[in-house]
């Protein structure tokens, strides 16, 4: 009887993960302007995208935002993941409390504080504003990817390393660095994927000037669902995936 509900369970679980994505993607063909009813297979909806030149614009944001908040943020919360592995410093555990604290905070908190925080300063909300907060939410989640991996290295390495004279820039250019490629890799296409499809916090700090995929959505489901949002979904969608593949590919990599 158990092996019977083990399958029925698993099964149930996965329609209810994944049905509503597969209905999402098979309605952008739909050759109609009512999402409700299937009249047919159609790549209209996919065409009208590509010729659409304000989206191909908000399009162009989305994945400038994204490139470059997941590199500054790999830059950074690499360096700080080895730093925070290499030296021993005052506050050392709270501030790795403090980036593991940040992944737990609800975007809710975060998108609010930033929209506070640049009010505070009278910076203008748009890209740099956007960046700035992309940046932020990723840091964590690299630092995590990376200090992951920094703790299974063979610390014999270095110290046989220094033993042969080489210096601290050295080791970590030579040897350090090559060995954590892949979970610096798989640190940016998470990134990538996360900046890219992020809504709530964009929503706090991005202005009216500067508007991204997510966003755009949001605002047209107001109006109701139509293929062609569908259409851009499923786009958002298969982008998000390939990113999300090659993270897990160059993370499962050894060192």
């Amino acid at each position: 009887m158990k092996r019977l509900w083990q399958p029925a369970y698993m099964s149930l679980v996965f329609a209810f993960l994944y049905l509503p994505i597969i209905v999402l993607v098979v309605f952008s063909f739909n050759h109609t302007t009512y999402s409700g009813l299937w009249h047919g297979f159609t790549w209209t909806w996919y065409k009208e995208l590509f010729q659409d030149t304000d989206l191909q614009t908000i399009a162009y944001h989305s994945l400038l935002i994204s490139t470059f908040a997941s590199t500054v943020a790999v830059c950074i919360g690499a360096l700080g993941a080895v730093a925070v592995f290499k030296y021993r410093f005052i506050g050392r555990q709270g501030l790795h409390a403090l980036i593991m604290a940040m992944i737990i905070v609800p975007d809710l908190i975060i998108g609010i504080a930033l929209l506070l925080l640049y009010h505070f300063f009278d910076l203008t909300l748009g890209f740099f504003s956007l960046l700035i907060a992309h940046i932020t939410f990723c840091l964590p989640f690299v630092f995590v990817v990376v200090y992951g991996r920094i703790i299974t290295l063979d610390k014999n390495l270095f110290e046989a390393a220094r033993d042969l004279g080489a210096e601290d820039i050295t080791i970590f250019k030579k040897i350090m660095l090559p060995l954590l490629m892949p979970a610096i890799v798989a640190a940016w296409f998470l990134s990538f994927t996360m900046s890219f499809d992020d809504v709530v916090i964009s929503f706090f700090v991005s202005g009216p000037s500067y508007q991204i995929l997510p966003l755009y959505i949001f605002s047209q489901v107001k109006l109701g669902v139509t293929p062609e949002i569908n259409a851009l979904c499923s786009m958002i969608l298969l982008i998000t995936c390939i990113a999300a593949l090659a993270g897990q590919w160059f993370l499962r990599k050894k060192p």
